[in-house]
């Protein structure tokens, strides 16, 4: 008698962490499969990319967890490009945050991971910064990936590489339960419009801002951001300049990202706003005044998914089976190499006791 096909993962959500999980899954022999309405909404193809613990100023168990990504960073890209045959774009640029004066700077929470600059030293790194800022911290430890261009088409094709299979334009409607309340399933609805359900003892949540929607006791809410890019020339500016409320991430090839705003009362509208890009343009004309003359090659929008502490939801649900990995509001791409190591390390049972997962338990809300 022929032993049955175990049932898939499914992944539920086709963004950047769930692409991350599914691909770690794969390749530790599991069989995977991704549900996903539209990934070109996902908040991976969105972001700017920034691999920034110490300059987005983190603290405590967040710290931590994106200090730990960041050090997995350099082999989970090996990972991918083997896996893939794509470049992901990884930079080990450095990332400079300018303040107007020295305390500011030196009151900063991390501080003291960074090299401080006086006005020669901002000078230096970041050439023809605005004269607002007198001060500045530089980590070079921070970094950036092109994951709008590179890093989300590598790992799809690293997915698909593996066998992980795609319901593309499929919307995840209920998740389904068994009679003791564990998980047994998803019903959906497929791009042709039909609604089936597909069975399930064991799936990841990255529905990112939409998590909510399918697990209404999660505290997740999304917070627009718009964004636009512009070309400069090559060079003209190496490291990431973060500036309050408005940040500068140069590509290789003189692209500039411009992101972001925060607007956090605005639910799911879509659409770019004149406020929210005059808002970046007032953000450019500050940090880097040539920058205001480069010519504008795209603009666009998406929804970080935000929990009242701006940390993810990390493990186990509600649901026996149902695992989250959603929630991480402005840290995605940072995030999504530990994310993707811890869940695949929960899912298969080899969990490391040492409290990580637990610090990001979703009842630290209930």
């Amino acid at each position: 008698m022929e032993a049955a096909t175990p049932k898939p993962v499914l992944i539920l959500g086709g963004g950047l962490m769930g692409l991350a999980i599914a691909h770690q899954l794969a390749r530790r022999g599991l069989a995977v499969q991704v549900l996903s309405r539209r990934r070109s909404e996902a908040a991976g193809f969105v972001a700017a990319g920034m691999l920034a613990p110490h300059a987005e100023g983190l603290n405590g168990p967040l710290l931590e967890l994106g200090q730990r990504s960041l050090e997995r960073i350099p082999a989970w890209v090996a990972q991918i490009e083997a896996d893939s045959g794509l470049a992901c774009g990884l930079r080990r640029c450095g990332i400079v945050v300018p303040f107007t004066n020295a305390a500011e700077r030196d009151a900063y929470p991390t501080a003291s991971w960074g090299t401080p600059l006086n006005r020669t030293g901002l000078e230096r790194e970041i050439p023809g910064i605005g004269p607002l800022w007198q001060a500045g911290l530089l980590f070079l430890q921070d970094g950036q990936i092109d994951n709008r261009r590179r890093l989300m088409r590598a790992l799809e094709r690293a997915c698909v590489g593996l066998g992980v299979e795609f319901q593309e334009g499929s919307e995840v409607l209920e998740l389904v339960r068994d009679g003791n309340g564990a998980l047994a399933g998803a019903r959906l609805r497929t791009a042709e419009g039909e609604q089936r359900q597909l069975a399930a003892i064991q799936a990841v949540l990255t529905c990112g801002a939409w998590s909510g929607q399918l697990l209404p006791e999660l505290p997740i809410v999304p917070v627009k951001g718009q964004m636009l890019s512009l070309q400069g020339p090559r060079q003209a500016l190496e490291r990431v300049v973060f500036g309050p409320g408005t940040y500068l991430v140069p590509r290789e090839d003189g692209l500039l990202v411009v992101g972001a705003t925060s607007e956090a009362e605005v639910g799911f509208a879509e659409g770019l706003t004149p406020d929210g890009q005059r808002s970046l343009q007032n953000g450019i004309a500050s940090l880097l005044p040539a920058a205001s003359s480069w010519p504008p090659m795209e603009r666009w929008w998406g929804f970080r998914p935000c929990t009242p502490d701006e940390a993810p939801l990390l493990g186990k649900s509600s649901i026996p089976g149902l695992w989250l990995a959603a929630g991480h509001h402005r840290n995605g791409v940072l995030l999504a190499a530990i994310t993707a190591e811890l869940l695949a390390g929960a899912l298969l049972g080899q969990e490391r006791d040492d409290g990580l997962l637990e610090a990001f338990h979703w009842s630290r809300f209930s």
